[in-house]
């Protein structure tokens, strides 16, 4: 056979690992690495808090699964805890974040159709998207690279500029049931949408009877700062997607949405065989014992305030290589002048520092929220001597 085991859909590196200490990655040969992209915003509390370990041990000793057939008191704990935190009155828990975006698409298309209006199933979403790797949520995405091979797409969607506020309003029309936004775009470059762009489209949906769904599956969960980053554009959403930083590592997602929005979500209509199992309840509830609280936040600002001052600081050394530092909280880009992933290779295998390349010529830099200024003195070290020996042509 040639093909191997674990199906070849990767480009993976050499970087292998087998353990994590805190904010590093061990590897099997024993090369440690600064891992300032966790998991691409997955391991917000570190590789051993021991807070999020005991807490999936403990319920992992007691009972791992069971079937949503069942009354579940873990889920309705955690759910209650999120009501209580955010927006939503109600809570469907997935295994993933395109789970989660999918139970948004499906939550969309029942609010309308469940009044009879059958016409509506049309959302309008932004270009260089990221929502999934489902059937539902790249045809959400305009990006060819997700398409090509799975062609033709789904229905329902059609695609406008991020931050276009005139796009958006012109794209509406007989069929449409919402906008599906990143409030912060993370595969498309570390991009923050406008207050006046997010504002507009909260006042068009409320204008249209459309519903406003956020994807904050790569920026929620306290990366920038507040526990969601719709918070900091003072308005709410009808439906949200979360996931990623959630469960600390461990899979789990889960789609928000008020009572209102939620109206055609009832019994038969969606399901999930893991979602909502009582281990990955563990771990969210231990992720926000740890995160949702205004301590925590106020850290994770001054400490994203700090980085972002550091490398603005720092780019200007190199004007050939990088162009401006974006994001918010410790959801932070580079952007470069050139393409990024031969930098990011070169920083993982020169200097044993892993950042994530994104679109628009940028470098994602997701810490662990739990990083110290010992991790940004290393985190700027590295990238010292990661651009000071960086030579592209050498690379390509």
């Amino acid at each position: 056979m040639s093909i191997t085991p674990l199906m070849p859909v990767y480009p993976r590196c050499g970087v292998r690992p087998v353990r994590g200490e805190n904010c590093h990655l061990i590897s099997e040969d024993g090369t440690r690495y600064l891992d300032f992209a966790s998991g691409i915003a997955v391991n917000l509390l570190g590789h051993s808090h021991e807070h999020l370990i005991g807490a999936i041990q403990r319920q992992a000793a007691t009972l791992m699964h069971v079937s949503n057939l069942y009354g579940s008191p873990q889920g309705e704990s955690l759910a209650q805890r999120l009501v209580d935190l955010t927006f939503a009155d109600t809570v469907f828990f997935t295994n993933s974040g395109a789970e989660a975006v999918e139970c948004a698409i499906k939550t969309a298309r029942a609010y309308h159709q469940s009044a009879g209006n059958t016409d509506r199933y049309e959302l309008i979403t932004f270009k260089n998207a990221f929502h999934g790797r489902t059937m539902a949520t790249i045809s959400a995405s305009n990006q060819d690279k997700m398409h090509k091979g799975f062609l033709p797409l789904l229905e329902g969607f059609k695609y406008v500029d991020f931050d276009d506020l005139e796009g958006a309003k012109a794209a509406i029309g007989p069929h449409t049931a919402g906008f599906l936004v990143e409030p912060i775009q993370g595969e498309g470059g570390i991009r923050a949408a406008s207050d006046e762009f997010l504002q507009g489209l909260r006042d068009l949906a409320d204008e249209h009877d459309l519903l406003l769904i956020f994807d904050e599956v790569q920026c929620g969960v306290a990366r920038t700062g507040t526990l969601y980053a719709y918070e900091q554009y003072g308005l709410t959403p009808d439906i949200m997607a979360t996931a990623k930083g959630i469960g600390g590592g461990f899979p789990m997602g889960a789609c928000l949405a008020t009572e209102k929005a939620a109206r055609g979500m009832v019994v038969g209509t969606h399901g999930s065989t893991y979602g909502g199992n009582p281990l990955a309840m563990a771990a969210g509830e231990a992720v926000l014992d740890v995160v949702a609280n205004d301590t925590f936040l106020a850290e994770v600002r001054a400490k994203g305030e700090r980085l972002r001052g550091r490398l603005e600081q720092f780019i200007g050394n190199y004007p050939e290589l990088f162009d401006s530092v974006r994001g918010r909280g410790l959801m932070l880009g580079v952007k470069l002048k050139i393409e990024p992933r031969g930098f990011v290779a070169h920083l993982r295998d020169r200097h044993q520092l892993l950042t994530v390349a994104a679109g628009d010529n940028t470098v994602r830099v997701l810490p662990p929220l739990v990083i110290d200024d010992s991790h940004i003195d290393e985190f700027m070290d590295r990238l010292s001597a990661g651009a000071a020996s960086y030579q592209p042509e050498a690379v390509a």
